[in-house]
């Protein structure tokens, strides 16, 4: 492993706790929720809307990019290839994830 390579890995680690640290916050519903809903939403409706099904969301998909970037960091650790197509199975994932929970969402709240 070459500084180039090492200077890689520790920048997505960083990348890979933050994550894992936001989403453990986002489960225990603490600290600034990261949803877009909530962020699109008007101080008025941010008072009033059920923000647990937010939370819950932006904590799975912080957890899963978490996970994706600790492979990332594996791959690049370890040199090995083959995770790259798992990685991007964990981010197929989590984008199918992210938008049938915001339609599940939306539908209980009507």
């Amino acid at each position: 492993m070459n500084i180039g390579d090492l200077i890689i890995f520790v920048f997505v680690l960083s990348v890979c706790l933050a994550a894992l640290i936001i989403s453990v916050f986002q489960f225990k519903e603490k600290g600034f929720l990261f949803n877009n809903t909530y962020l699109y939403a008007s101080k008025k409706e941010r008072e009033t809307m059920d923000k647990k099904p937010h939370y819950r969301q932006s904590a799975i998909v912080f957890l899963l990019v978490g996970i994706a970037f600790m492979l990332l960091a594996i791959e690049i650790f370890f040199a090995l290839k083959w995770l790259y197509p798992v990685v991007m199975l964990i981010v197929i994932c989590m984008i199918i994830y992210a938008i049938v929970s915001s339609i599940n969402i939306e539908r209980k709240n009507k």
